[in-house]
């Protein structure tokens, strides 16, 4: 069973190549070409996780994956138990984000929302397991729909990158109406890898979509820029200058990825010139104004978006009022 759910669900190593997705080539030499072994990794962590017959197995198969790369593969292994959980029976998902996938909790999140995307909505109440007690929980589980986002603008990219689409509002913790903006962030996230990291093509497609998205998307670029990589320090720059009234937006999504990396425990060097160029700081005062700006929950705005807009508002200069 495991190896048919996998043969169903799962994508082949090929088909997460750039030149199969038709996304924007990169030089097999170059930094972007770090941005190709994410979806692998992710893979290669589905796999393992549809397979693993314990926990120990899982840690440590992933335990020999590059440490930079290693938080990818728990992405992948989260969506696998995810899947597995859902579609029979068993705690999985929540021994993994309880024991050793709680470092990277936060792209376990996005790997929950991997499995949404390949799940139908009627099984999604069941995705997300008991975490209290563990880091950001249940604030940073929007990052479940983010990553749903992704999946559908990266293996769907003419629906929800070419023609726009907008989902569907989906109740997620309470808050239909917030659920197409973390989508966004998702979908931001994902033009970072279809345009190569090129800060050129990348605000080309964010400003192609509705100016009251646009905030969300820069977001999304925001993170996937700091958190992968992919350029140097003067395509930063030349992105933080592109993202003009949205520079704040670009980096607060900047501050969560060096939490997400420092909470992991390695720190590449990307992320720390993504950091301090898009956000304006080092690491360090990335990740403690990250903390000190987390937020409870609130019946009016989502706690998540309060800890966005909280961050972003103390990284620009004159705060905008939005939605």
């Amino acid at each position: 069973m495991g190896s048919l759910r996998r043969l169903l669900l799962a994508p082949q190593l090929s088909e997460v190549s750039f030149e199969r997705r038709g996304f924007a080539s990169v030089a097999p030499d170059g930094p972007a070409a770090r941005l190709e072994a994410v979806p692998q990794a992710v893979v290669c962590g589905f796999e393992w996780g549809m397979e693993a017959r314990s926990l120990w197995e899982i840690e440590s198969r992933l335990g020999l994956v590059d440490t930079e790369q290693r938080g990818f593969a728990y992405e992948g292994a989260t969506m696998a138990f995810t899947v597995r959980d859902v579609m029979g029976r068993g705690h999985r998902t929540r021994d993994l984000l309880r024991g050793p996938g709680r470092p990277h909790v936060l792209l376990a999140y996005i790997g929950i929302g991997f499995a949404m995307a390949r799940l139908p909505r009627v099984l999604w109440k069941k995705v997300l397991p008991d975490l209290d007690g563990t880091p950001y929980y249940p604030v940073m589980s929007w990052l479940a729909v983010d990553g749903y986002g992704f999946d559908l603008a990266y293996f769907h990219t003419r629906r929800w990158v070419d023609e726009q689409r907008v989902p569907d509002p989906y109740p997620w913790q309470g808050a239909p109406s917030y659920f197409p903006r973390a989508v966004d962030q998702g979908i931001g996230r994902a033009l970072w890898f279809i345009h190569g990291a090129r800060p050129d093509r990348v605000d080309a497609a964010v400003r192609a979509f509705a100016s009251h998205r646009q905030a969300d998307l820069w977001s999304g670029v925001g993170l996937a820029a700091a958190f992968a990589g992919g350029c140097g320090a003067e395509d930063f720059a030349s992105l933080r200058d592109r993202a003009g009234m949205h520079r704040g937006d670009l980096a607060q999504g900047a501050v969560f990825a060096a939490r997400g990396r420092d909470l992991a425990g390695f720190v590449p060097e990307h992320t720390e010139t993504a950091t301090q160029v898009l956000a304006g700081l080092p690491v360090p005062a990335a990740v403690a104004l990250a903390d000190s700006e987390a937020r409870g929950d609130s019946a009016a705005v989502p706690a998540y978006e309060q800890w966005r807009r909280a961050i972003r508002d103390r990284l620009t200069p004159h705060p905008i009022t939005r939605r």
